[in-house]
C-alpha cells in the first residue's frame, strides 16, 4: 500500500487537475453559447433562402433546375472540405472526422479515382492531409476558430467554377452538423452537384440551440418546449408565397444558388464549430467527474492508511507498556 505522502501528494494533483478540467469545462460552454447565437443568427436567412428557393423550383423549368445539378456520369476528380479544430481535448471530434475522410478517399482510389483535392479547415485534418501526402488546397487554420462567410464565399466560388470547368467533378463536406449540446452528426454530404430537389430542403435544420445543456432530460424538456412555440409562430406568421419574378426565373435560380452553395459551406462551418465547442465541454465535464471518482477512492485509501498507521502505533505503545 503506497505512504501517506504519497497518497496525499496524488490527492494534490488530482485536485489540481480537476480545476483545470473544470475551468476548460466552463470555457467551453461559453464558447458554445457563442456559437449557437451565431447559428440562430444566420437561421432567418437561411430558413428564408431555402423557403424562397423551394418555392420557385416548384414551379421552375428542367433547364432551370439543372443548373450546377447534373450528376456527371464519369469521376475523374473530387474534391473534399474537411472541418476538424485547430485544438485538442474534445474527444474523438478530430480522430471520427479524420477516419470519415480516410474512408472517403480509400473508396474513391477503390474506383480508380486519384485525382482527389482537400480543403482541410483545421489544423488538425491540415496536418493528416500533409501526413498522407496530399497537399492541402488551402491555408484555413484560422477559419476553424474564427469563422467568416467572406471566405467560404470564396472557397465556394472557387469549387463552382472549378466544377463548371469539369476541373472536378464532385464536390463533399465531411463535418459534424449540430444537432444539439449533447449531439452530434458525424455528415458526409454532397456539395456539387447540388440538390435541388424540394424534399433535401430543410433536411439538415433540425437544431436544437435553445441551451448548452447535455442532460437527456433537460434536453427533451427544451425540444418539446420549441416545438411548441415554433408551431404558434408558424400559426401566427405564416409565409408568403406570392412572388412577382423580375427578369425572369431562370436568372433569378442563377442568382439564389450561388448563395445557397455560399450558406452551405458557411453552415457546415458554424456547425462544426459549435460541436468542437459541445464535445470540448462533455469531455471535461467527463474528466471532471472521474476526477471526482477518484478523488473519492484516494481519500478512502488515505483514511485506511492513517488508520492502520494510528492503529500500529497503539499496538506498539500497548506492548510496550505490557512489557513494562
Amino acid at each position: 500500500m503506497p505512504s501517506l505522502k504519497e497518497i496525499k501528494t496524488r490527492i494534490a494533483s488530482v485536485q489540481s487537475t480537476r480545476k483545470i478540467t473544470s475551468a476548460m469545462k466552463m470555457v467551453a460552454s461559453s464558447k458554445l453559447h457563442h456559437a449557437q447565437v451565431a447559428i440562430q443568427n444566420m437561421l432567418p436567412y437561411e430558413n428564408l433562402l431555402e423557403h424562397i428557393l423551394k418555392s420557385f423550383l416548384a414551379s421552375a423549368s428542367e433547364d432551370a433546375r439543372s443548373i450546377l445539378s447534373t450528376e456527371r456520369k464519369e469521376l475523374k476528380s473530387v474534391a473534399l472540405i474537411v472541418y476538424s479544430s485547430n485544438s485538442s481535448l474534445c474527444g474523438g471530434f478530430n480522430n471520427n472526422v479524420i477516419r470519415m475522410m480516410q474512408q472517403a478517399i480509400d473508396g474513391y482510389k477503390a474506383q480508380g479515382i486519384s485525382n482527389i483535392t482537400i480543403y482541410p479547415i483545421g489544423r488538425k485534418v491540415a496536418e493528416k492531409v500533409v501526413k498522407l501526402g496530399y497537399k492541402p488546397a488551402g491555408d484555413f487554420i484560422e477559419l476553424a476558430d474564427k469563422p467568416n462567410a467572406a471566405v467560404c464565399k470564396d472557397i465556394a466560388e472557387e469549387l463552382t467554377n472549378k466544377y463548371l470547368k469539369h476541373e472536378v467533378d464532385k464536390v463533399e463536406l465531411i463535418y459534424h452538423h449540430f444537432k444539439s449540446a449533447g449531439s452530434q452528426v458525424l455528415t458526409q454530404r454532397t456539395f456539387l452537384p447540388i440538390d435541388l430537389s424540394t424534399e433535401s430542403i430543410g433536411a439538415y435544420n433540425d437544431r436544437d440551440l435553445s441551451s448548452n445543456m447535455v442532460t437527456a432530460k433537460a434536453q427533451a424538456y427544451l425540444k418539446e418546449k420549441g416545438r411548441l412555440k415554433e408551431q404558434t409562430e408558424n400559426e401566427v406568421k405564416p409565409l408568403n408565397d406570392d412572388f412577382i419574378v423580375e427578369p425572369d426565373l431562370t436568372t433569378v435560380l442563377k442568382s439564389l444558388i450561388p448563395k445557397l452553395l455560399d450558406l452551405m459551406v458557411y453552415t457546415a462551418l458554424l456547425d462544426s464549430n459549435a460541436s468542437e465547442h459541445a464535445a470540448r465541454m462533455v469531455a471535461m465535464q467527463t474528466a471532471t467527474d472521474n476526477a471526482d471518482e477518484l478523488l473519492k477512492e484516494l481519500n478512502l485509501d488515505y483514511n485506511k492508511s492513517r488508520q492502520a498507521a494510528i492503529t500500529s502505533e497503539l499496538l506498539d505503545i500497548v506492548g510496550g507498556s505490557a512489557n513494562n
